[in-house]
């Protein structure tokens, strides 16, 4: 993706502050703008003294064979294959606007279908999940379901790599200092995000996610898919399950052609990032 347009820095660059379930995003829409993001720009954005603060920052282009592309950014500058919340907040924008009950959207893994689910909820439908150790990836050949590690987490491709551990209380866990550790473990070459669930009834998880190159949200759509998964695949609860996470509630359903997130969203407000605040980005 190229650089911020130059004439941005003139005259400043719009953006949005969206959220699903806490998960926080900046949007950039630039098929409004003409503005490209840099990972310098993302990283000075994902400051929360300095900057707006995000989990993710999404960026919205003209659809290439979908009615919208988009990009993420993690806060440390770093691309994302995937973002739920972040898909389903920008989905809800885009039918609002154009009045469409659904939509597709292109992102690093693949076209995404969105639906209005009423009630206000969004659903997104964020694909057939990745099972095989190449596709996570891992870094050898193993059985994704029982990895060799302590506490044999389960690893699930959901177009970025990730790590659910089953425990007996996921909110004892000390997410801060557990989760940096597994980010990086050697089995995982593309790092990982890092989740810790406990079974609350056959149909209902508790979460808490640690996300690569952020740190600890208060959720994350690809991890609430991932647990889900994971919890399905090891015979604890169903396809269609409850997910209660830190900031709030996500439904997810593991169907044939995917699987189905729906959850809320909240358009925070409108900005505009100043010509000084853009000139002082830095590489």
């Amino acid at each position: 993706m190229p650089r911020m347009a130059q004439g941005t820095h003139q005259t400043g660059l719009p953006f949005m502050k969206m959220h699903g379930a806490g998960n926080d995003f900046v949007v950039i829409d630039a098929r409004a703008t003409g503005a490209g993001v840099s990972a310098a720009l993302a990283r000075a954005l994902a400051d929360r003294h300095r900057g707006v603060g995000f989990d993710q920052l999404a960026v919205i282009e003209t659809g290439n064979g979908a009615d919208l592309d988009l990009t993420f950014y993690n806060a440390d500058g770093s691309t994302a294959g995937a973002c739920g919340n972040a898909t389903r907040c920008i989905a809800r924008f885009e039918m609002d606007r154009t009045g469409a009950a659904d939509l597709t959207l292109r992102t690093e893994r693949g076209i995404l279908q969105a639906v209005d689910a009423g009630g206000g909820l969004t659903s997104v439908n964020m694909g057939v999940p990745q099972l095989d150790w190449r596709e996570v990836p891992l870094a050898r050949e193993m059985d994704t379901l029982t990895l060799p590690i302590e506490g044999a987490p389960v690893a699930t491709g959901m177009g970025n790599p990730h790590c659910t551990f089953f425990v007996d209380d996921a909110e004892a866990i000390d997410l801060a200092a557990r989760g940096a550790e597994m980010e990086h473990h050697p089995l995982f070459p593309e790092r990982t995000n890092v989740q810790f669930a406990h079974l609350v009834a056959p149909d209902h998880l508790r979460m808490r996610v640690w996300e690569r190159g952020v740190g600890v949200t208060l959720a994350s759509g690809s991890s609430s898919c991932a647990t889900a998964v994971a919890a399905a695949r090891r015979g604890l609860t169903g396809r269609k399950v409850t997910v209660d996470l830190d900031g709030g509630r996500i439904f997810i359903d593991w169907r044939e052609d995917g699987v189905w997130m729906t959850g809320p969203t909240a358009h925070v407000f409108d900005g505009v990032l100043t010509p000084d605040f853009l000139n002082g980005v830095t590489e």
